[in-house]
């Protein structure tokens, strides 16, 4: 009785310096965890997802960024496709058409990859991308509005990838085509593929019969 009488004068004490402990009763750990579920699904639903202070992830990517981060990475193993260097904004003008050669050339992609970066960047972001696609857009489809001329822009380069130089294509070509038409053949290189074009390997080899002059002559030879 006097361990009961003790404990129960401490358990006053606390409840006088923490009020809220009284009043507040302990929740279940499953509902613990559908707070926790819920408010994670809100914080999605707003665009952004639990990390570290201050973090912020996009819950779902456009097809204009996912085009930025394919070539903001392309040639570069250490590229993390949150920037773009000039080399690759330059392939990326030419390789989705954005390069015309009369109302946009090389020299103003240049010109506007200096404008919009930082003066203390080699590169842009992706908001900083959007902004000279703008610019360039202005001076591409220059009758048209500058909401309109972006949308234009913006679908050349959506879902669009980098184009691989160097890969070898093969080129139709009528001499080499007439050189293996196995039907084109004459003589004793016709007798050596069948009606179909396959070769008949060594049973074609000696399948048109010998002209007696040649037959004549290698009796000779062997007889001397």
């Amino acid at each position: 009785m006097a361990d009961h009488k003790v404990n129960s004068d401490d358990f006053k004490v606390q409840t006088a310096k923490h009020p809220n402990m009284a009043s507040a009763p302990l929740r279940p750990h499953s509902e613990q965890s559908k707070d926790r579920l819920s408010k994670r699904l809100s914080t999605e639903s707003n665009g952004t997802s639990e990390g570290g202070a201050g973090s912020s992830t996009p819950v779902e990517v456009t097809a204009l960024e996912e085009s930025f981060r394919r070539f903001a990475i392309h040639g570069d193993t250490r590229a993390t496709g949150k920037d773009m260097h000039g080399k690759n904004w330059s392939k990326l003008c030419k390789d989705c058409g954005v390069i015309d050669g009369k109302n946009i050339t090389l020299t103003d992609v240049d010109i506007v990859f200096s404008k919009v970066k930082k003066k203390s960047c080699r590169t842009i972001t992706y908001d900083e991308f959007k902004v000279a696609l703008g610019e360039l857009a202005r001076k591409k489809y220059k009758e048209k509005p500058g909401e309109e001329a972006e949308a234009e822009v913006f679908q050349l380069i959506e879902g669009k990838a980098p184009v691989i130089a160097g890969v070898t294509r093969a080129v139709a070509s009528p001499t080499v085509s007439r050189l293996t038409d196995p039907t084109k053949f004459t003589g004793s290189h016709k007798e050596r593929f069948d009606n179909t074009g396959r070769g008949k390997g060594s049973q074609g080899s000696f399948s048109r019969p010998l002209p007696a002059r040649t037959i004549c002559s290698t009796l000779h030879r062997s007889s001397l």
